[in-house]
């Protein structure tokens, strides 16, 4: 028992961090801000450390098989954790007087569902996990009680994401029905003798389950609405940590639990990254929103993810780890510059249409902008160029040419709504917006990293990044 507790340290460090934060946020007062904050920013940062101490360690299990320690649920854990710092660092500035303690009590228990999801080896883990990141998302989306788009946002993602549970639960009742058992490997056993089917029904309700939380097309009619409503630390936290955990989980669900039937799940993940690629491309053109355009980005990306987990190789999931790093970079950047748009009065401004001239009035806003956009739309030599050719390699190498044709093809359609907005900064004429000053140096720093990471300087990295991803994806073969 005590070499299990030792394996899920970060895990019981979450949980005795969150409430700690709880404690302080309940006893201390909401206006304890920095309090509460440097509580959770300690707890989640003690978890990164425990997760770097066991990088280089074989790959363990803990309570009876139902948990993993491995480099993929490691490198997974890293990224969730830091965007989930991230997202408490952005969040009083933008919330101002309305800044409560439960932000970051339920960023902190969201992150704590995320890394069970990403070290899952058996059904109930996942589903508690998963449940555990969702309840706390449902709260956060609604978090401004007063605003009525984000109890709206609130109310579409619990209702929506409560009809995904019922359909993934349904999905793992179906796979013990005809498996006998809950775990990975023996789900994996089922499959190699056959999948009947009740397996397959099982593995498409389950993977419908998780498209809804990866929202992949034909279940991201969640994601508009809430990207859309939710505040922008809110959102820029679903947009890339719960991506993250999602991701990662249908990654290792695929692969280790119905590894034998590729047969039946590629089909399935080929359909999702083909709709998702396509409406996600289509679907940003015309929006007015920013917030709302990036939700179809994101959209957008995972397709082009789904394209290397589609390849069923160790070469197309290291694709993925490496397109979910470059994302996660890219996405909170860009919403970093989201959160520095606002007014003289310190209104936030998510037209796209306020943001013409703004390279006259914030230059090094509009710059950095300039390059997440290009960066997210693979455009050469911009550092997400080669994630996607990584992904798009990992196609043509498994015999799915037109899928990394289709995906070509949706890359220039998907250029075109970025290049609008760039379009709009450059040269059209000035808004009649009065900008608000800079944001704090912490933001600017931040930002300035990002785009400096995501220029020709990220191609430095790519040798030490291809060795982690590799040693990751090699644990699931």
């Amino acid at each position: 028992m005590n070499a299990d507790l030792a394996l899920v340290l970060p895990e019981i460090l979450l949980t005795v961090g969150g409430l700690v934060t709880l404690m302080i946020a309940t006893f201390a007062g909401d206006r304890a801000v920095a309090a509460y904050q440097a509580a959770a920013v300690l707890t989640l940062a003690a978890a990164i450390a425990a997760v770097a101490a066991t990088i280089g360690n074989a790959p363990s299990t803990a309570f009876m098989g139902t948990v993993t320690v491995d480099a993929f649920g490691s490198f997974a854990k890293l990224l969730i954790y830091g965007a989930s710092i991230l997202c408490i660092l952005i969040a009083p500035r933008f919330f101002g007087p309305g800044m409560r303690g439960e932000y970051p009590v339920l960023i902190v228990f969201a992150a704590l569902g995320m890394g069970m999801m990403a070290s899952a080896r058996d059904m109930l883990t996942l589903y508690i996990g998963l449940e555990l990141n969702s309840l706390a998302a449902y709260v956060l989306a609604s978090f401004m009680r007063t605003d009525g788009r984000s109890a709206e946002a609130g109310l579409k993602y619990f209702v929506l994401g409560a009809l995904a549970s019922g359909m993934l639960l349904y999905g793992i009742s179906l796979l013990y029905g005809f498996s006998g058992t809950t775990s990975f490997d023996g789900v994996a056993a089922a499959f190699a003798t056959g999948a009947n089917m009740g397996l397959i029904l099982g593995l498409v309700f389950v993977l419908a389950g998780m498209a809804f939380k990866i929202s992949a097309v034909p279940f991201h009619m969640w994601t508009p609405d809430v990207y859309e409503g939710a505040p922008t630390p809110v959102t820029a936290f679903f947009a890339s940590a719960p991506k993250v955990a999602a991701m990662a989980l249908t990654t290792r669900l695929v692969v280790e639990a119905m590894g034998p039937g590729i047969a039946a799940w590629q089909q399935i993940i080929i359909f999702l990254a083909l709709a998702s690629i396509i409406l996600g491309a289509v679907g940003a053109i015309g929006q007015k929103n920013i917030k709302r355009l990036l939700a179809y980005s994101s959209i957008n990306n995972i397709g082009f993810m789904l394209i290397g987990l589609a390849a069923g190789t160790q070469a197309g999931v290291q694709a993925v780890l490496t397109y979910l790093l470059v994302y996660v970079v890219t996405t909170l950047g860009t919403f970093l510059v989201v959160l520095n748009l606002r007014d003289s009065d310190g209104q936030p401004v998510e037209a796209i249409s306020a943001l013409a001239g703004l390279s006259e009035r914030k230059a090094g806003l509009a710059a950095a902008l300039a390059v997440f956009l290009f960066s997210i739309a693979g455009i050469p030599p911009l550092f997400g160029f080669w994630p996607k050719y990584l992904v798009f390699e990992a196609a043509v190498l498994a015999n799915l040419v037109p899928l990394a044709v289709v995906g070509i093809v949706a890359s220039v359609i998907s250029a075109f709504y970025y290049i609008a907005i760039i379009k709009t900064m450059y040269f059209d004429d000035v808004a009649d917006v009065q900008w608000s000053g800079q944001g704090p140096w912490v933001e600017r720093g931040l930002i300035a990293g990002s785009a400096l990471w995501l220029s020709v300087v990220g191609y430095l990295f790519i040798q030490p990044l291809a060795g982690a991803t590799a040693q990751a994806a090699a644990v699931l073969f």
